[in-house]
């Protein structure tokens, strides 16, 4: 922690050099308009560059946001000061060489999932980060969000007794038969589906709920799992199932899949009830404590649940697109405070790196396997203390 903190003390003297917030894209597609939709909340950042290697990509992206495109990386690093942040939002294949490449040129990286594709690759960038003074973070966001912090809000003050249990579902259909050729962001970027199909549901939503879960819960100490082609596709598992052991004690299973229908609640059974969200992908997503009771002799929980609401604002919020209800700019937007307060960032490189290692043992379905990062407490945001 001690480290972590030097390195925000050095980098918020950079930052402040010139009293901006500067930060630069490299990567339009699909989920480069979702990060657009989200900073537009945010009148004190600005967008300064952004760079694709599709050309044609590059100016649609940049003509419906009016932002400056740059036609090669190294001309984009140029215009940017030492410390800047810069979002990798290219597809997960790219994304050590991009992080990579930004780290020695001096600047903050915040990286789309996966981190990387490649453990070894996830330990690189950290190590490359430390040295030169940096930080590099990792997606998703949503851990920063009201929902997650509202239910987090409710494990910290015994809303319902104490854990003992967590289910969470992030099943989203039968993909491969969804009009999938037809989704489209607002700057006209087609829904990656190679990418996603070859990246695989797991490395691409399991983190939704597992970065919640090492939020609350603290680092994996373990984790057995088992993942399957299911659909026969030849591609990356289109479904996961996992049993995570944490080191205060906590267990949860997580169930990733582009096959079940749609599914995304979690249960933490409690000892006085459960605490039950359905949205994973909606920052606004109630928060309910279903109590336990007797009935005539059974044993039951209450059907309707009494939600959860933190008193006073919270952040800003969006407007559903597609799928999703997510402010994607929360975590580069913490980040930037971090920075500029001397402080670590909540979602700090030990977290991203532990992050990406109990991602891919999901992935990997290999059994039973140990955990060989760690990571600090998360920090409730100041509005869900």
């Amino acid at each position: 922690m001690a480290g972590e903190l030097a390195k925000a003390s050095s980098l918020t003297r950079a930052q402040k050099g010139n009293g901006t917030r500067p930060v630069a894209l490299i990567g339009c597609g699909f989920v480069a308009d979702l990060y657009m939709r989200s900073f537009a909340l945010y009148p004190g950042i600005r967008i300064v560059g952004v760079y694709d290697r599709d050309a044609a990509r590059l100016d649609a992206f940049c003509a419906h946001w009016k932002l400056p495109g740059f036609a090669t990386q190294e001309a984009l690093f140029k215009t940017l000061p030492k410390g800047a942040l810069i979002l990798n939002l290219t597809n997960p294949r790219e994304h050590f060489d991009v992080s990579l490449a930004c780290l020695k040129a001096g600047f903050n990286i915040f990286s789309e999932k996966p981190l990387t594709l490649e453990m070894e690759d996830a330990r690189a960038l950290h190590a490359v980060a430390d040295e030169a003074g940096l930080h590099i973070a990792s997606a998703p966001s949503s851990v920063l969000g009201e929902a997650a912090q509202t239910l987090g809000h409710a494990l910290r003050h015994d809303t319902a007794g104490m854990p003992r249990l967590v289910y969470a579902e992030l099943d989203d259909g039968f993909i491969r038969q969804a009009p999938f050729k037809d989704w489209e962001s607002e700057s006209g970027a087609k829904w990656p589906s190679v990418d996603e199909f070859a990246t695989g549901c797991t490395l691409e939503h399991a983190g939704y709920y597992l970065s919640w879960l090492i939020a609350w819960f603290g680092p994996v100490e373990s984790v057995t799992s088992a993942s399957a082609d299911v659909s026969g596709s030849g591609e990356a598992p289109d479904f996961s199932s996992a049993t995570l052991f944490f080191t205060s004690g906590m267990v949860a299973r997580l169930t990733t899949s582009i096959i079940a229908s749609h599914d995304h609640q979690m249960r933490v059974f409690c000892d006085i009830g459960v605490l039950k969200i359905k949205r994973a992908w909606d920052n606004a997503a109630p928060v309910r404590f279903h109590r336990r009771f007797t009935l005539r002799r059974k044993l039951i929980e209450h059907p309707f649940g009494k939600r959860i609401r933190l008193g006073g604002d919270t952040h800003p919020k969006v407007k559903r697109f597609g799928a999703a209800a997510m402010n994607f700019a929360l975590g580069p937007v913490e980040m930037l405070e971090a920075l500029a307060e001397g402080r670590a960032p909540r979602l700090s490189g030990d977290y991203a790196l532990h992050l990406n290692e109990v991602t891919l043992a999901l992935q990997a379905g290999c059994g039973a396997q140990d955990m060989t990062t760690t990571c600090n407490a998360m920090e409730p945001m100041p509005w869900a203390r």
